[in-house]
């Protein structure tokens, strides 16, 4: 026998877990992307440089929208 109630939280899928993991990925690709953007501007290339930022941005709008996707239970509620 185990101490306490039992563990009723909702369990999330493989196929969750895989989601969120590809939307971490995504994020860390959008992070390097800004981080690494600087470069750009130190060698008097600013136009690459912004455009590394607007796609950086992008990048990462799409991981997190990808992460909280990963992060709802069935029918779109939060786990």
């Amino acid at each position: 026998m185990t101490a306490g109630p039992p563990d009723r939280s909702p369990r999330r899928t493989p196929e969750q877990d895989r989601a969120r993991q590809i939307a971490l990925f995504v994020v860390g690709v959008a992070v390097v992307l800004l981080v690494s953007s600087v470069t750009w501007f130190g060698s008097d290339r600013a136009g690459w440089g912004i455009a590394q930022v607007v796609v950086g941005v992008l990048v990462a709008a799409a991981g997190l929208v990808l992460y909280r996707r990963a992060s709802r239970g069935a029918g779109g509620q939060p786990l």
